[in-house]
């Protein structure tokens, strides 16, 4: 399983990017940065474009998702675009009734529960992937230099939302079946890790440089529950794309405890949400491991010297990494003021490496 040599990685466009470079663990040329969310409703460009067309229209048509991708990067010149899609587009393309609700998040038709509703899942297909491979390629072909990171969503999060039907506040519905019911849970995650993994390598192949598995709801979980019942369906979906030598990244919201179980299910990189220092991060994972992250959104809506202060401080304790890449700690607020976030752009931009 290997890169087309004209792919980006292997023709001399991304391989040596700051992004990349940081990703492998080596010193780039200047700090690299980009947001989680970064696509998305902080934009206006971007609420413009989305006028009248649902979330998951926007997500399947390539020249638009391709559009509303590169926005960001040429508005902050960050030094990364991440794919514009949602982690449910698998489940659509599978052919799983679900929805983006307004105000709510994922909805699907009907909760999967039983063995019998997993037993009926349809399986996600090659060709249902090629809006995405579409959407990528016209990405990749703007981008030049600049490397597009892929993503999905990871099994335990995906399996969530379909045991609960919508999003939860506690995710009671599958830590209950995990226990209760381990072998429609195993069957279940599986499903979820070949949906997912199949998504990212569709993206990887068709030009993106890196990958980034999010967790969001992992942190519901105790360390014991994560590595028993989550980390192999993590590998697995990873077992799809490990062997194209692209950086990939692991993050998750509130698992401080979990860093360590999440790197060992093959990751390179891994994303710290802002609850937990880097340089405690780094730590914890014994200094081997490159980190990304961890502005705290909140600070965006703070005066410029509150969230100048704090920027240096994330910069500073990432710097004990072998490599570090700025993020957010979390997604981008739907109501950041764009232009802050071009200022903390520059700002990390003009700190020497």
């Amino acid at each position: 399983m290997t890169l087309n040599a004209s792919h980006p990685l292997l023709d001399g466009r991304t391989a040596d990017s700051p992004l990349i470079t940081a990703y492998r663990g080596g010193k780039p040329e200047r700090r690299p940065v980009w947001f989680m969310r970064q696509a998305g409703r902080s934009l206006p460009e971007y609420r413009e474009a989305r006028k009248g067309i649902a979330m998951l229209d926007a997500c399947l048509t390539p020249d638009l998702a391709a559009e509303i991708t590169l926005q960001p990067v040429r508005r902050h010149d960050v030094d990364a675009g991440i794919f514009f899609s949602d982690i449910v587009i698998p489940l659509k393309l599978a052919g799983v009734d679900v929805d983006i609700v307004p105000g709510v998040g994922p909805v699907l038709g009907a909760p999967v529960r039983t063995a019998a509703d997993v037993a009926r899942l349809p399986k996600l297909t090659e060709e249902a992937l090629e809006p995405v491979r579409e959407a990528v390629k016209l990405t990749v072909a703007e981008l030049g230099k600049k490397p597009l990171i892929g993503f999905a969503g990871a099994p335990f999060t995906l399996a969530a939302y379909m045991v609960e039907g919508r999003p939860s506040r506690d995710h009671l519905g599958p830590r209950t079946m995990m226990h209760a019911d381990p072998q429609t849970w195993n069957a279940l995650a599986a499903w979820a890790a070949d949906a997912s993994g199949m998504f990212m390598r569709a993206q990887l192949e068709a030009g993106a440089s890196a990958a980034q598995l999010f967790d969001s709801w992992a942190g519901s979980l105790g360390l014991a529950d994560y590595r028993r019942h989550v980390a192999p369906a993590s590998a697995r979906a990873l077992d799809h794309v490990r062997g194209l030598g692209a950086p990939l990244v692991h993050f998750g919201t509130g698992t401080s405890e979990l860093l360590v179980a999440m790197r060992d299910v093959g990751v390179d990189v891994i994303g710290v949400d802002y609850r937990l220092p880097l340089d405690e991060a780094n730590r914890r994972l014994g200094g081997t491991t490159p980190l990304q992250g961890n502005i705290d959104p909140a600070l965006l809506a703070a005066p410029w010297e509150v969230l100048e202060a704090h920027v240096r401080e994330v910069i500073a304790a990432g710097a004990a990494a072998p490599g570090h890449v700025l993020n957010l700690g979390h997604g981008v607020p739907p109501e950041a003021d764009p232009d802050v976030l071009t200022r903390v752009v520059k700002l990390i931009h003009s700190v020497e490496p």
